[in-house]
């Protein structure tokens, strides 16, 4: 079983994640701290370069998705053997991983559910992210690595854990504007920096006064404070990837069956235009509207630092920060 699953490929390794904001990171800054400094620390041009990757990943996607060149979804085996244990019997994920997690409050895993649920109007069999297992990656200390080297890395951390997991009780982020973006691999339900517009969150989050003042703090700088304060423990932070984004895995496809025939992904790809559509109408900046789209990092709990086999939103928490 450890031999077939070293064997298995990461769907990272099929569909990488690139970076489609235009921003040059240099060896050995922290990756976060270009992007800021390419938009001069504005919050505007931060939130720019977000929408920018997110809209220009989308429609390479949907180009994908509708070449006549199209092959086949890109499936993720860990998963598919997790899901159906006939396939493997005794399969265990051998990936490790160390992270920082963002928890979505309970008014955007309402949103989530609800495009779950619609998504899976257009595509019966997708594999949908259970809701209390749902987060977004602030920052990823490492992956795919043994139990024993990542107890190593918890242990150098530890002293530095309730800073990372409280930093955004004082620092706080607000993200806005939900759109689902997509790939052969997955989808999520992906926010942008917020940068001035009206403050919609529901309690316990007080109203701010400034959101000129406030915004000017965004999710970017987090993580780069986060990735700042997790280095100086002296552990080696190895990301998959860093991208302008801030998403939330919404479902994976484990079959080929809802996407076999042009028609049918002509479906899918029409179906996850209608919600972004729906979400722009609806959602955005709609003040007393069924759904909330704007959420403030740390809103209920703070960062979750957690390890172990997580890829899918399991593991176990070693440390969660406080709310507010």
């Amino acid at each position: 079983m450890a031999e077939m699953a070293s064997k298995l490929e990461s769907t990272d390794v099929r569909n990488k994640l690139e970076d489609l904001s235009g921003v040059e990171i240099k060896p050995g800054e922290n990756p976060y701290n270009a992007l800021i400094k390419a938009c001069h620390g504005h919050a505007a041009e931060i939130q720019s370069l977000y929408a920018t990757h997110r809209a220009a990943r989308n429609l390479q996607q949907k180009e994908k998705f509708l070449s006549p060149d199209f092959k086949e979804l890109v499936i993720d085996p860990f998963l598919l053997r997790l899901e159906n244990p006939e396939l493997d019997p005794g399969f265990k994920d051998p990936r490790n991983c160390l992270v920082f997690w963002a928890r979505p409050p309970d008014h955007i895993i309402k949103l989530a559910a609800h495009l779950q649920q619609a998504l899976k109007q257009a595509a019966p069999n997708l594999w949908a992210m259970p809701t209390h297992r749902m987060h977004m990656t602030t920052l990823e200390i490492a992956h795919s690595r043994t139990p024993a080297e990542i107890a190593s890395m918890v242990a150098l951390m530890r002293p530095k854990l309730p800073s990372l997991t409280n930093m955004p009780f004082t620092k706080r982020a607000r993200l806005v504007k939900p759109f689902i973006s997509y790939d052969l691999s997955a989808l999520a339900i992906s926010f942008l920096p917020a940068a001035g517009e009206a403050v919609l969150s529901p309690p316990p989050v007080a109203p701010h006064p400034d959101t000129a003042e406030s915004d000017s703090y965004t999710y970017h700088h987090l993580r780069r404070d986060v990735f700042d304060e997790a280095k100086s423990t002296g552990v080696e932070i190895g990301s998959r990837y860093v991208v302008p984004s801030a998403h939330i895995t919404l479902g994976r496809y484990l079959t080929q069956r809802d996407h076999e025939t042009r028609e049918q992904r002509q479906k899918w790809v029409q179906a996850i235009d209608d919600l972004n559509k729906w979400l722009e109408n609806e959602v955005w900046d709609v003040e007393g509207g069924e759904y909330i789209g704007e959420w403030i990092v740390g809103q209920e709990r703070g960062l979750d630092a957690r390890d172990g086999a997580l890829w899918y939103g399991g593991g176990r928490t070693i440390m969660v920060g406080e709310g507010f």
